[in-house]
């Protein structure tokens, strides 16, 4: 028997990269997976990568900084697959870098609601779909969130993402106090440089940046996008059932360097 049969997850962002990853990993596990993704194409990709692998997914269209298409996409869950036991919040936008002084309020606000706010909202609605459909079972569900080393130690020019990866973090903490005694658990995973397409293209750019990267990580190398996937599949799974409000760095050792 896999690791996660008959169960059901739900992960945003899952269009590309890692999320694309993480949805894989939980139908190779047995989940039954619900992908949502802005970017149609994307998330129509996955499904079909999922179920030419044999695994049951289905594509939702979701802005989910907008409260209505997040608690539309829950409930859309549980109607398709029957409930909801696991989620993996991925989906984050940066809206752009630079130095403080130079920063608009927009743009600032508009990373901390795609970076911070829809996690939040998303968490609100997961947490009361797995309190309705999973009520009476010893353990209601677990919610993994993706942070960013960007959270831990800041990063410059980068001060909005690395803001709103912090908020994760203490939402994460939050949450998972007050859901805890109820059989929800809820971690965070930080992942350091990882070789997603949009690293790969940036890299094709400025191929000097390759070497940077790699020294970063006490492991001298960039992390794949499935290492990441691992660790959720980790922290969604009974074998961490006794672990809630953790951040967990996958990043080769970049956060201790």
């Amino acid at each position: 028997m896999k690791l996660l049969n008959d169960k059901v997850a739900l992960v945003t962002g899952g269009g590309m990269g890692i999320g694309r990853a993480i949805c894989q990993a939980y139908a190779d596990a047995g989940a039954k997976v619900a992908v949502a993704d802005f970017n149609a194409s994307a998330g129509k990709e996955t499904v079909e990568l999922i179920e030419t692998a044999g695994g049951t997914a289905f594509f939702i269209e979701a802005d989910v900084s907008k409260e209505d298409a997040v608690e539309a996409m829950v409930q859309q869950t549980v109607k398709q697959l029957g409930g909801l036991h696991m989620a993996c919040n991925s989906a984050a936008v940066s809206r752009g870098s630079g130095p403080i002084h130079e920063f608009t309020r927009e743009v600032f606000d508009s990373t901390l609601e795609l970076c911070l706010t829809n996690t939040w909202l998303c968490l609100k609605h997961q947490v009361a779909a797995m309190i309705e459909s999973n009520a009476g079972e010893e353990s209601l569900g677990s919610i993994v969130n993706i942070s960013s080393n960007a959270s831990l130690k800041g990063q410059a020019y980068n001060t909005a993402y690395a803001t709103a990866k912090a908020g994760v973090n203490i939402l994460t903490k939050s949450a998972a106090s007050e859901y805890g005694a109820m059989g929800i658990r809820i971690n965070a995973v930080s992942p350091g440089v990882i070789r997603t397409p949009g690293i790969e293209n940036y890299l094709k750019e400025q191929p000097h940046q390759a070497e940077k990267f790699d020294r970063a990580a006490v492991m001298k190398r960039m992390g794949k996008p499935e290492e990441i996937a691992d660790a959720v599949i980790f922290l969604s799974s009974d074998k961490a059932a006794f672990i809630t409000g953790q951040i967990l760095s996958v990043d080769g050792g970049m956060s201790v360097k």
